[in-house]
């Protein structure tokens, strides 16, 4: 809503910019006439053509985006030009002048005319006049439909744009000369405003075109990454326990239908599913449509070592207790920018098997609907629509499928025999951790969250720096090469770089990506400076070679009999590489 609000008063803004003024002399040629039968038309006429034709627009940008990922710098274009726009009306009315010819056309054939279809018709002519208005707002939404795809919410936004500017124009024809007066002592004003926001979105397109989206940009839009964006979580998980709270009891079912009752507790009632930017393997799911359905909703992401493996129990949950009435339900909250990428989790969601329903929660809407803050985090939900049960994190798979066996139970209205409980044929890094063996905890490597970095030359953020390391104590690590460190990542520059690691865990696993070339990175695994043999992970072999190929976690240690403490060392053969984090296991 607020967004809708913002975009309704830009457009009452538009107002006091010099490029409404060809619209102006159309506008006020109709004071004095029947507001219903003259103005009303043509502002109506005005906000239906803008919106329309930019919605098609949209859609043809989001159409070539699904078809190519060149379409993500296309819209990097499409933004810079526009930026250009606000900055120099001149330049936005050279760009708009084909739309703006069609526009006076349009004008001077309903000009003469004092009809209702005259007066649409000369809406539709001030809409097209108004292109050197509309082309920023335009240029920004479709930007966000091509990088995140176009939808009714995309016609909305136009609409509210385009309705605000409506709304000031109709008062300014109703009040007179004065207003118009005073609206043009603020064209300096509005001229000013206009080259800010300019500078801002050239400023915004340079930081995409970097990549520096991929790192402080899109953390703003990521739960628990900073102590700031923590905070606001919290206050936002607050607001949506208490619209949960306040969410209608559903009724009980009919009391001879429900002969058993479990004596789990009443959590709270099932939230909305909505705000997923797409879905996988289901159209889009309501909780009006689950009614009668037992349902286990999943918050994992694709890279997190917790959530992988977790993903064979609710994989097998999903399968044997499907005809029972239970639905499964994966929302993937991304926590890193490539995690966000549509195709990376379609491929993640083909490589686990995944075949249960998944709602692509990029922009966190229902992660705060729940009040989320957990990868994984599993909610369990009864037929009647309410959480009865909730689990944080690995493990405790017994007690969780005892839940869902109490839950089939209920909704059945009878206890059946115990069913047993599942025992997934899990592989690689998909393995229970050894905790009794685990002494190193999660390491991220982007300066944002990085600790215990031990190379002496320091992190240079976002620069390129040479870096060498010595030997680092129990869970320290450094780099050696030519590194750029990012918030997120860091970035091989040149060939034979190296990460090293002292650690004391079975398993040893590193998210890592092939970087913005996409091309495979050779990379070799040594421990306690030899090639692994035994103690290789499930992503290399016996002699330590491997490839990067996609970005997502790769097991590369996995020891082999008594635990101890290891050096581990990575050497990248090629350029380009991204690291983001170290996870044991």
């Amino acid at each position: 809503m607020i967004l809708f609000i913002i975009a309704y008063l830009a457009g009452v803004l538009t107002i006091v910019s010099p490029c409404i003024l060809p619209v102006l002399p159309f506008v006020f040629s109709r004071a004095g006439q029947p507001f219903a039968r003259s103005i009303l038309p043509m502002l109506l006429g005005k906000v239906v053509t803008f919106a329309g034709v930019a919605t098609l627009a949209a859609i043809g940008g989001d159409w070539a985006v699904q078809a190519n990922e060149a379409g993500r710098y296309a819209a990097i274009v499409v933004l810079a030009v526009f930026g250009v726009m606000l900055l120099s009306p001149r330049i936005a009315a050279v760009v708009t002048r084909p739309a703006v010819a069609l526009g006076n056309r349009l004008s001077q054939r309903a000009a003469a005319k004092a009809s209702v279809g005259a007066s649409l018709l000369l809406g539709v002519a001030t809409g097209l006049l108004w292109a050197p208005c509309a082309g920023p707002i335009l240029g920004l939404v479709l930007t966000g439909a091509a990088l995140h795809g176009a939808n009714v919410g995309t016609t909305l936004l136009l609409a509210a744009y385009a309705a605000g500017a409506a709304t000031s124009l109709a008062l300014a024809v109703l009040v007179g000369g004065k207003v118009f007066a005073s609206m043009k002592r603020s064209l300096g004003l509005g001229e000013r405003l206009r080259q800010g926001l300019g500078i801002a979105v050239l400023a915004g397109v340079m930081a995409i075109a970097l990549g520096l989206d991929t790192g402080l940009l899109a953390r703003l839009s990521y739960a628990g990454t900073t102590s700031l964006e923590q905070s606001l979580l919290n206050r936002l998980r607050g607001r949506s326990s208490q619209a949960t709270a306040s969410h209608r009891a559903a009724p009980a079912m009919d009391v001879q239908q429900q002969t058993y009752r479990s004596n789990l507790p009443v959590e709270g009632a099932f939230p909305p599913l909505e705000g997923a930017v797409t879905w996988l393997n289901s159209e889009p799911l309501t909780v009006k449509q689950l009614r009668g359905k037992v349902v286990l909703v999943d918050f994992w992401t694709y890279s997190c070592i917790n959530c992988i493996r977790t993903v064979p129990y609710v994989r097998a949950w999903a399968e044997k207790y499907r005809n029972q009435g239970l639905v499964v339900i994966g929302v993937h909250a991304p926590e890193f920018a490539f995690e966000k990428r549509i195709d990376n989790v379609k491929r993640a969601v083909r490589d686990f098997g995944i075949s249960y329903p998944v709602a692509i929660d990029n922009d966190y809407a229902i992660w705060r609907a729940f009040g989320n803050s957990y990868w994984p985090a599993h909610y369990f939900i009864d037929a009647e629509g309410r959480i009865r049960h909730h689990h944080f994190g690995e493990g405790d798979y017994a007690q969780s499928e005892r839940v869902l066996q109490e839950l089939l139970a209920e909704a059945a209205g009878s206890r059946r025999g115990d069913g047993g409980l599942v025992t997934p044929d899990v592989k690689g890094a998909e393995a229970a951790p050894d905790f009794a063996n685990l002494q190193s905890g999660e390491a991220y490597v982007g300066y944002m969250r990085a600790g215990n970095f031990v190379s002496r030359e320091g992190v240079a953020a976002d620069e390129a720096r040479d870096y060498t390391v010595g030997k680092p104590r129990l869970n320290q690590w450094g780099l050696a090469g030519n590194w750029t460190v990012g918030a997120e990542q860091a970035t091989l520059n040149r060939p034979r770089g190296a990460v090293t690691y002292r650690f004391s865990a079975r398993d040893l696993h590193l998210v890592l990506g092939p970087g913005v070339r996409g091309r495979k990175v050779r990379f070799q695994v040594m421990v306690d400076g030899v090639a692994p043999g035994l103690h290789h992970g499930s992503d290399i072999g016996p002699d330590g070679n491997g490839a990067v190929s996609e970005t997502r976690l790769y097991q590369l240690v996995r020891q082999s009999g008594e635990v101890r403490e290891r050096t581990f060392e990575i050497r990248f053969l090629d350029p380009g590489v991204e690291v983001f984090v170290f996870t044991f296991g």
